[in-house]
């Protein structure tokens, strides 16, 4: 009997013990660093709080941290109930945390967990999933430049090789992503024209993200045709641009029919004046330098970019000689985006006469035939004299003596210009048969003149003063004055033809 008592106390006492064991769980009461949105990952700690002293082993053992699904490495620290992890790098932005332990961690007795500890946090700024604000081209749009560029406007910035692995055209398109707008606007630029009088699909997956790795969640689709435009370009204007920028329309030469009716000239063309083009609609600018051509003048240069654009400027490599005639010509078959071709030849007849173009030519000279009376007789010849006689005798010039005299030179120049007097002195000089005269020059003067009057009727030209000696001959022959070619103005312009007075004495 005694025996059976024992046996049944010992029982309820196991029994007791056991509940009393049940009644208290093994089981996390807390831990951080507590769910949702972190915004320094750096700082972040992962600890567990347990309600009963843990097995350590077992915990650890059966611990996990994992970022984006993978592994987090590091270790361990035990502060009586409270275990801190401790990553071997620092936690990173973007991405979500899952803080797991097993059921089978155990308590300091061997009693494991009731259920498994799972809890998360995130490093992400925004879960919200990226939204297509805006597509380019829209849904059934008709483009007419078959060099559009595709463009997506996302609520969110995206990375670039998101838009290389999920956006797709049909028929394919080759070319290059880029983003602007901070990463919201992604743009698309094929790297050949798009296929005219075609139609198009662009598709992007459910699988696109944005920076933050959210998906945007569904497919897209954008169709879109190419070449709806058969409008064909034509020449809306010519003009000439001047210096100043002024812009003057040129008069196209239609043709003409009949000896009294002249073709049609655009004067006054001046040696830094531009061709100024201007079409319809964007034309190939390739294209129309290898159309335009400019006949008897010197070659073209483009001065705009060669790609699609409604207005051209072209420019001469050298500079079209004075009182030239040239022609521009602008052959048809110049395409437009849409590869229409312009129909018309285009015709401009220039004459380069611009009146600050001029170069300086000379007109005439005058010198004294009595240098050293007070009473001057004067010798004057223009350029248009030939062989006139020259009064030099041996009694106002006598010979072997050098005599301080002058020489006045007349020029017919370009509006509002002056003879560069360093070219004068330069280019001018005499030249004699039978050893008439020499002279050697000293100066140019432009005022200060050794007569205060011009030559009458040559007023309204430049007159160039050269002082110097002239020593006499008793021979008789032909006297030179020459200037070569290459006498320049003060504009820029230069007369490459030489000019020569000869007179005989």
């Amino acid at each position: 009997m005694k025996i059976k008592l024992c046996i049944l106390l010992l029982f309820l006492l196991s029994f007791i013990s056991c509940d009393v064991l049940r009644f208290s769980r093994f089981e996390v009461i807390s831990w951080a660093p507590g769910g949702g949105y972190r915004s320094e990952p750096e700082k972040i700690s992962v600890s567990l709080d347990f309600s009963q002293d843990p097995d350590m082993s077992s915990v650890e053992r059966n611990f996990s941290l994992t970022g984006n699904g993978n592994r987090i490495r590091g270790t361990f620290l035990w502060n009586g109930r409270r275990m801190t992890f401790a990553p071997l790098t620092p936690l990173e932005k973007n991405t979500d945390y899952i803080i797991s332990l097993s059921s089978d961690a155990c308590n300091a007795k061997g009693l494991s967990m009731d259920e498994a500890f799972n809890v998360d946090f995130t490093t992400r700024p925004d879960n919200a999933r990226p939204v297509l604000i805006s597509c380019y081209p829209e849904m059934f749009a008709e483009i007419d430049d078959p060099r559009t560029e595709v463009r997506f406007s996302f609520s969110a910035p995206v990375p670039l090789n998101t838009l290389y692995d999920n956006v797709s055209f049909s028929p394919s398109m080759t070319g290059s992503w880029r983003l602007e707008n901070g990463g919201k606007l992604a743009v698309f630029t094929p790297a050949e024209p798009w296929i005219q009088n075609n139609r198009y699909e662009i598709r992007y997956s459910a699988s696109l993200t944005n920076n933050n790795g959210m998906n945007i969640g569904n497919d897209f689709i954008s169709i879109f045709t190419i070449g709806t435009d058969h409008e064909v370009p034509y020449l809306l204007y010519a003009a000439k641009i001047a210096k100043n920028g002024d812009i003057v329309e040129l008069n196209p030469d239609k043709g003409y029919i009949g000896a009294a009716e002249l073709p049609v000239e655009n004067q006054g063309w001046e040696k830094d004046d531009r061709l100024y083009l201007v079409f319809s609609k964007p034309v190939d600018g390739l294209l129309l330098k290898n159309y335009l051509v400019a006949e008897d003048a010197p070659g073209l240069v483009m001065e705009t970019s060669p790609n699609f654009n409604t207005e051209h400027i072209f420019t001469f490599n050298s500079v079209p000689a004075y009182e030239s005639r040239f022609t521009f010509r602008i052959k048809p078959g110049i395409t437009d985006r849409s590869g229409n071709e312009s129909r018309n030849e285009y015709i401009y007849r220039i004459f380069a006469n611009g009146k600050f173009s001029k170069p300086p030519a000379l007109v005439g000279l005058r010198m004294p035939m009595t240098p050293n009376n007070t009473d001057l007789e004067y010798f004057y010849v223009g350029t248009d004299s030939i062989f006139d006689l020259i009064p030099i005798d041996d009694n106002k010039y006598p010979s072997g003596e050098n005599i301080q005299t002058w020489i006045e030179l007349y020029f017919n120049t370009a509006e509002g210009a002056l003879v560069d007097t360093f070219s004068l002195m330069e280019l001018f000089r005499i030249e004699t048969s039978n050893n008439v005269i020499t002279f050697s020059p000293h100066n140019v003067k432009r005022s200060g003149f050794s007569v205060s009057e011009p030559h009458q009727g040559w007023e309204n030209y430049e007159r160039l003063e050269i002082t110097g000696n002239i020593n006499n001959s008793t021979n008789n022959g032909i006297i030179n004055f020459l200037i070569s070619s290459g006498l320049k103005d003060n504009l820029g312009n230069k007369n490459e033809k030489s000019f020569v007075i000869s007179v005989q004495k």
